[in-house]
């Protein structure tokens, strides 16, 4: 099992895994590094898309599986249930406007 992370930044979406060889997704994270502030609690709140990708293919509504899902302050999200297998050169990549305070770590097995 292999994991990796990435901080989620910028105005195109952040490829955090490729797949080399088969590799099936376990687990997907996506915390928000804002602390909560309870006198204000929809500051930080943050939105993400999530994509499982061709080798090969672009970032688009084609390939979309999370669309703006709201993350809020000191909040995590994770998606265990489901599990996908990538092909080498697959990729997953997620994309979140500003703020950028999203973190995500994938976890990995090969098949």
């Amino acid at each position: 099992m292999a994991i990796a992370s990435a901080l989620i930044t910028g105005i195109s979406p952040t490829t955090i895994y490729t797949s080399s060889g088969n590799n099936a997704v376990t687990c997907l994270w996506i915390c928000n590094t804002v602390d909560f502030d309870p006198l204000n609690p929809t500051a930080g709140l943050t939105y993400v898309d999530v994509h499982f990708c061709k080798n090969g293919a672009g970032v688009t509504a084609t390939n979309q599986v999370v669309n703006k899902l709201a993350v809020p302050a000191g909040e995590s999200v994770t998606f265990d249930t489901e599990k996908i297998i990538l092909e080498n050169g697959d990729y997953v990549a997620l994309f979140s406007p500003a703020p950028y305070n999203l973190s995500a770590t994938i976890s990995t097995i090969p098949v």
